[in-house]
Parts: C-alpha cells; sequence; structure tokens
C-alpha cells in the first residue's frame, strides 16, 4: 500500500478484517445519573475490541496483507502495550510467529496478554522510543517485517474502520474526538471520516506531558520530544513520523490537550457511569469533553472514542 490512503483503503480493511474483530458499540451517554451534554455525546467503546483495544483493527489489516514467506519468517514490533498485543492476536489468527518489544515501563499486564497469543516478548527501554529501536535491530538481524504501530499505511487504513463503523451506526454525529500517540489512530479516522462526511469535525486530544504532534505541527516538521511527563504510555512516543504528520495537518480540524488527573477523572465516569474499566489513554477523548476543551452546538453530537480497557485510570 503506497503512503497516499484512501477511503477505498479503508473500505478494503473493513472487508479485509471483518472476520478478526469486533462491531463495538456506539452508545449515547443516556439513562445514567451524570449525562454528558444532555446525552448529545456518544461513546465508541472499542475498549470491548478484541485484545481490549483498536489496535487489532491496524494490526490485522497489515499482517493479512504479507506474503506466505513474510508471514512464515515472522513480524516484530515495537509497542506501549495495545499494538503489541494487537500484532500478536493477528499474527496467531495468521500462524505468524511474533516479537513483541514492550518499554519496561509498561504494565506486566500487557506483556503477559502478547505472550498469551504466543508471542515472544522483550522488556527494554524506558519509552516506545527505545523499544522500536531495539525492535528494528532484531527486524534486521533476523529477516522480520516490522509491523509499524502508527506509521504504516495498512495501520492507518485499518484504524480509519473506526470512523467508517461510527458513521454507519450514527450518521447524525458532528464531531469525533480521539486520542493521539504517534498519530494512526487520528489519522485514518480522519481520512474516513471526511470522506462520508465532509463538514465532519475531528479533533485530536494529546496528554499535556507527550504533546508529540502539537510540538510538530507548530514546528511545521516531524520534532522530538526532550521527554515524556505522562502515565499515559499508550499516547507518549517522543517522536511521530512524517506520513502521520501530513494527514493530521491536513485532515484533523484541532488538536487539544488534557492533563493525566483530567484523563483519570474521565476514567472514573466511564466506571462508574458506563461500567467501563480503561487506561488513562483510554480515557483521554472524553476527558477533553468532559472538560470542555472539546465543544459544540447544544444540538450536535459528539462521539469519544474510548480506545483501551485497563484498570489504571480507575486505581
Amino acid at each position: 500500500m503506497s503512503n497516499d490512503i484512501t477511503f477505498a483503503d479503508v473500505e478494503a480493511a473493513a472487508e479485509r478484517i471483518s472476520s478478526r474483530v469486533r462491531r463495538t458499540p456506539c452508545l449515547r451517554s443516556r439513562f445514567i445519573r451524570d449525562p454528558l451534554r444532555a446525552g448529545k455525546t456518544m461513546l465508541k467503546l472499542e475498549c470491548l475490541q478484541v485484545t481490549g483495544a483498536f489496535k487489532v483493527r491496524g494490526a490485522n489489516n497489515a499482517i493479512l496483507q504479507l506474503s506466505d514467506a513474510e508471514r512464515s519468517r515472522g513480524v516484530v514490533t515495537a509497542s506501549g502495550g495495545n499494538h503489541g498485543i494487537a500484532v500478536a492476536y493477528a499474527a496467531h489468527a495468521s500462524g505468524c510467529p511474533a516479537v513483541i518489544y514492550l518499554p519496561e515501563t509498561s504494565g506486566m499486564d500487557k506483556a503477559e496478554r502478547a505472550r498469551a497469543w504466543g508471542a515472544e516478548v522483550v522488556r527494554v527501554g524506558e519509552v516506545w522510543d527505545d523499544s522500536e529501536q531495539a525492535a528494528l535491530e532484531r527486524a534486521e538481524k533476523d529477516g522480520l517485517t516490522y509491523i509499524h504501530p502508527f506509521a504504516d499505511p495498512a495501520v492507518i487504513a485499518g484504524q480509519g474502520t473506526i470512523a467508517r463503523e461510527m458513521l454507519k451506526q450514527s450518521p447524525d454525529i458532528d464531531v469525533i474526538v480521539a486520542g493521539i500517540g504517534g498519530g494512526g489512530l487520528i489519522a485514518g479516522i480522519a481520512i474516513a471520516a471526511k470522506a462520508m462526511k465532509p463538514d465532519i469535525k475531528v479533533v485530536g486530544v494529546e496528554p499535556v506531558g507527550a504533546p508529540t504532534l502539537s510540538t510538530s505541527l507548530a514546528a511545521g516538521e516531524v520534532t522530538t520530544l526532550d521527554k515524556i511527563e505522562s502515565a499515559a504510555g499508550t499516547l507518549s512516543p517522543k517522536r511521530s513520523a512524517q506520513i502521520n504528520l501530513e494527514i493530521i495537518r491536513d485532515k484533523v480540524d484541532e488538536i487539544v490537550l488534557v492533563t493525566d488527573d483530567e484523563m483519570r477523572d474521565a476514567a472514573k465516569w466511564l466506571w462508574f457511569e458506563m461500567s467501563q474499566g480503561v487506561e488513562l489513554a483510554g480515557a483521554a477523548a472524553l476527558a477533553a469533553i468532559r472538560t470542555g476543551k472539546v465543544s459544540a452546538p447544544d444540538d450536535q453530537i459528539i462521539a469519544a472514542v474510548v480506545n483501551g480497557n485497563g484498570t489504571a485510570g480507575i486505581t
């Protein structure tokens, strides 16, 4: 797949992965004690996805497009956690060996969940960027195919199936809000959403302590953060990639920043009001809505992507 990702690529991805992923619910925030915007907010519960996060969409789309020879040699990736588990699952489903590199700061449950799908797991480095360097060296050494978590066109197209699914479920959505780590999720969502509904607004959310894409957009080029100061590890690479920056600059309307405490409060809301346990990153989009950093007229519907499950947000 070329770097010019189109809605046709998203449509093809949706067909390709249909037997491996769940059609997750997109629910209005109603019938609860503390409603959001009088029920005009929707939640796309990707936390109910296979392996607990949206990442299975992109991982399966990428692995399903490999040749038989590539699959037989195996795949390798570096991940903050969720993409690694997704690659392990997709590789297992394809009969393909997988090696997952995780930073030491990722939760032990992430490593165990990847191992449970049969992957080899290697923990190295303090942040994702360190793990990626080790994974790329392993790919070169052993002839493995590297599945990038956010800068792979096949992965981006796979993540775009979320917006396609949302707008088929609820065509009246006016704003889609999603978290940003490296930018694969928001890039795919923006490609699909703008193709299906050109006047829709797409908003990305980054941690205050890891403004990876905000900083790059302001600089006009891909930049590297000096440090990460957020506990939302799956939203906290030091550096994104040119493909993501270009799509986001072209198609994402706005990026806002939320604090870890705001994500934690949103995660607690999801637990007490919707009975959904999510990691900090999974609550980023909702945090932006609850704090008023993303807003819309009262008659418009805002939809937040709840992108990953876990317990870090509520403990």
